[in-house]
């Protein structure tokens, strides 16, 4: 059915490189071979395109469940400098502000795809056709894992409504598997415009309801923990900070008490006898100093919880997801196509490959 390999008479140049018009000569001979091909190469054509309809057809459409939220990293140190000198007294020292360097740029990005958020998120519960489930057990039942399981007993009745603390090896092995599988197939968390901090999380599935609440827990989850992170340490600062004003206060109770004490006890001084007076001047002495001290560390509390309010995060979300969510699919003209092109293609150079190696 191809034709002779004999009818190309062209002399080689002189140089032994190959001229245009050799090249010429040859493509319209490889042409006229695919040409007498013709029906191989549409049999395939038909065949690809069949396989392409067929695969788009059982093939689940893609829902991407979105959200974007702004972030705000509030001041960046400052606010707590200036009033540091009133916490000394009580000999506490406050530090240098919230935001010393934790997840500053795009550290919050990787926080996303970090194994501890995403367990977090996967043993969060979500509703599913009316009632509450683990999300891992979501995932399980579209990916038909338990199928796999059946074959092995010691995964066959696997469940992970138990603390995590007491997970096996084998809980251990899957969690890491699927948190690997949702930051390679599931998840996207970027910035759509680099000078923005507007972040956009996608979480893909062809499950609408899994990507849907596994969209919602992790940025419920990670914008959580990234908050308490971001202030752990003014809070911490804060209870110090209460505790020492609850201490000077009882101890000003029990000085205000002295003094009231040893005034009772002498109620009427002798003038003459000074040395009478000397313990309740003493405790009249603690009451004034206490009350100094009171009066600071209360206004440094009251500075460092102002303080703690300007530094503060604040994520404000922009939109949710909600259902419908956006669903892609691929249409079947275009994969009936697009399989036929591309099946088309691979047999034309496979015939080819074949006449050229038959020409040597």
């Amino acid at each position: 059915m191809g034709l002779n390999t004999n009818t190309t008479n062209v002399p080689p140049s002189s140089s032994g490189e190959i001229s245009l018009k050799d090249m010429i000569l040859k493509v319209k001979e490889w042409y006229s071979y695919l040409l007498s091909n013709w029906k191989v190469i549409l049999l395939m054509g038909i065949i690809g395109g069949s396989l392409g309809f067929t695969y788009v057809y059982f093939k689940k459409p893609t829902y991407t469940a979105s959200c974007t939220f702004v972030l705000d990293e509030g001041k960046t140190g400052g606010g707590l400098g200036q009033y540091a000198g009133l916490a000394a007294i009580a000999g506490i020292s406050i530090g240098g502000g919230a935001n010393d360097g934790l997840f500053q740029g795009d550290n919050l990005l990787e926080l996303y795809k970090s194994r501890r958020m995403l367990q977090k998120t996967l043993l969060s519960y979500g509703t599913f056709d009316g009632r509450r489930d683990l999300l891992i057990n979501r995932y399980i039942q579209i990916n038909r894992m338990r199928e796999v399981w059946a074959k092995r007993p010691s995964l066959k009745g696997l469940r992970f409504d138990i603390p995590p603390e007491k997970f096996s090896r084998a809980h251990d092995s899957i969690v890491r598997s699927i948190v690997s599988d949702i930051n390679r197939s599931y998840l996207t968390v970027a910035k759509p415009d680099k000078k923005l901090s507007i972040i956009k999380v996608d979480v893909r599935s062809d499950d609408e309801q899994f990507a849907k609440n596994f969209n919602d827990a992790v940025v419920v989850n990670v914008n959580g923990f990234y908050i308490e992170t971001k202030t752990k340490k003014q809070q911490g600062t804060i209870q110090i900070l209460r505790r020492q004003a609850d201490s000077v206060r009882a101890v000003l109770n029990t000085s205000i008490g002295g003094t009231a004490s040893s005034i009772d006890a002498n109620p009427n001084p002798n003038m003459a006898m000074q040395m009478l007076r000397v313990p309740s001047q003493r405790k009249q002495i603690d009451v004034q100093a206490n009350t100094a001290i009171y009066a600071e560390v209360v206004k440094s509390l009251e500075m460092t919880k102002i303080s703690a309010l300007q530094d503060a995060p604040l994520i404000q979300v922009i939109d949710n997801a909600v259902y419908p969510l956006e669903k892609a699919s691929f249409g079947k003209l275009k994969g009936a196509v697009i399989g036929g092109a591309l099946l088309g293609f691979l047999t034309a150079c496979f015939l080819l490959m074949r006449y050229f190696l038959k020409s040597l």
